[in-house]
């Protein structure tokens, strides 16, 4: 079985660089593999990917020693199911706001008796290893999105669902929640304490916490509040950010500081 990436620089209490597709391009994944990400995360949520080029993506991704990650665009079994066939070594799921929809989506992403996967690996198994089926349940990554006030509010309840290994912030949905501006690099300070007291809570509990970084500067500070598992932007944000710098340098002055207008 090969290994995830994700558990050896966990088991080290190490952070996790991860990048984020959205894409809908093999040849773009495959650019961004080469970067030398830890894992690489492709986005069927807000991205502009569907499962079939999904598939593409994520042999693109295997060419190189990066985790390929999936992040699904609801809860919904059929399709988690379909992107660990396809070869994720984990699972991003959206909106996680109860206990019984954690266990929901654990039990999708774990074969009996720990979950209710149904068992037809296909590509899992050539990327993988013919003892996929062995390790799975103990391999693949099931990464739950506190994004909500109704989330933190369930927070310890979601959090001591077994088989759980990992909660993801969403910044830009739980300043929303939280009444405030969507914003790549939150600043207010109920924002940014509400993120501390889940990555504090995730700690208590044993569970990995992950976020979304609008800037690597962020990326540092979330790392600093207890973060294991941090994505830089996604690769519309470097295409554009890039792009961007390189036209108002040949037309006015080097760009200093620029960088993208979101994290997507």
């Amino acid at each position: 079985m090969k290994d995830n990436i994700l558990r050896t620089l966990w088991a080290k209490d190490h952070n996790v660089i991860n990048g984020w597709l959205g894409i809908p391009s093999s040849v773009a994944a495959e650019n961004m593999a080469q970067a030398g990400w830890d894992s690489l995360t492709v986005d069927l949520q807000h991205g502009l990917v569907d499962y079939q080029v999904a598939v593409t993506m994520l042999q693109a991704i295997s060419t190189t020693a990066s985790t390929p990650l999936a992040r699904v665009a609801w809860l919904e079994p059929g399709v988690i199911m379909k992107l660990l066939d396809a070869g994720a070594g984990g699972i991003i799921c959206p909106m996680v706001n109860t206990r019984a929809e954690c266990e929901a989506f654990v039990g999708a992403c774990r074969y009996p008796p720990g979950g209710y996967r149904s068992f037809g690996p296909v590509r899992a198994a050539w990327y993988s290893g013919p003892d996929y089926f062995q390790h799975a349940n103990t391999t693949v990554v099931t990464m739950a999105m506190i994004e909500t006030c109704q989330a933190v509010d369930n927070l310890d309840e979601i959090l001591s669902v077994p088989g759980l290994d990992s909660i993801y912030v969403g910044p830009n949905d739980l300043a929303i929640s939280l009444g405030f501006t969507p914003s790549g690099v939150p600043t207010e300070p109920v924002v940014l304490d509400t993120i501390s007291k889940i990555a504090a809570a995730a700690r208590r509990h044993g569970v990995h916490a992950g976020i979304h970084c609008g800037s690597t500067a962020m990326a540092r500070d979330m790392v600093e509040r207890g973060f294991r598992f941090t994505t830089l932007m996604a690769d519309n944000a470097f295409l554009a950010a890039g792009a961007k710098a390189a036209v108002q340098e040949m037309r006015s002055s080097p760009a200093a500081g620029i960088r993208a207008s979101g994290s997507y």
